[in-house]
């Protein structure tokens, strides 16, 4: 197996089509989860107060990090490329159910959905260092990572700003508040969609990017 360099890497379509795939998985968790507090008060006005609402964002972040250690370690039983293929087809499955949870008012299904979005957010960090060492070998993986982490601080712009904008152009048209995170929700599962049709484009790293093969000394 060759080892890649970080610059070698960087001219490739699959650090991109990975650099895209952590972008959206990220930017549809921080969007959750900039929104779980006040959606789950505005989704059960009667049932979930502010304190609960706290309490429920702290569960989230349990999700969080509970995500990154079952993920991490499924992968190696199924594989990076199938993980992420959970993760972007089960998650846009996962927020079109929020949704319906507040009209069905079903608390229990909205915290399992939250809950399970939450760990593929988790799950996302740290299965893509496995992913890039799959492709890249283990020479340079922790630059190549560093690099591809760009996409996690774009996200972090991205993904709460998308939301504001939404939320605001929702109530400037009257939308009720409970509904007002519908197209949100939408929106978020859209991108995991996007993610997933990158995720089938990767293919092993063409060896016509590499500028000096390097054996892999892992």
């Amino acid at each position: 197996m060759q080892s890649w360099s970080v610059d070698d890497a960087w001219k490739t379509p699959q650090l991109w089509v990975l650099w895209v795939m952590l972008l959206m998985n990220v930017t549809a968790g921080i969007g959750l989860l900039s929104q779980a507090s006040p959606m789950s008060q505005d989704f059960f006005p009667t049932r979930i107060t502010a304190v609960v609402a706290g309490g429920f964002v702290g569960l989230l972040s349990i999700a969080n990090m509970s995500g990154r250690f079952i993920w991490s370690s499924f992968s190696d039983i199924i594989g990076r490329k199938g993980t992420y293929l959970v993760f972007f087809l089960l998650g846009p499955l996962l927020y079109i159910a929020l949704p319906a949870s507040g009209r069905l008012q079903s608390v229990p299904l909205f915290v399992v959905c939250c809950f399970l979005i939450l760990t593929m957010y988790g799950g996302g960090f740290a299965t893509i260092p496995a992913y890039l060492r799959d492709l890249f070998g283990t020479r340079q993986v922790g630059a190549i990572h560093g690099r591809l982490l760009t996409a996690w601080s774009t996200a972090g712009v991205l993904g709460p700003a998308l939301v504001s904008y939404i939320g605001k152009y929702q109530t400037d048209r009257g939308v009720p508040k409970a509904h007002q995170y519908d197209l949100t929700l939408y929106i978020m599962a859209g991108l995991l969609l996007v993610g997933l049709i990158c995720d089938l484009l990767v293919r092993p790293v063409d060896a016509k990017y590499h500028d000096v093969a390097s054996p892999d000394r892992a």
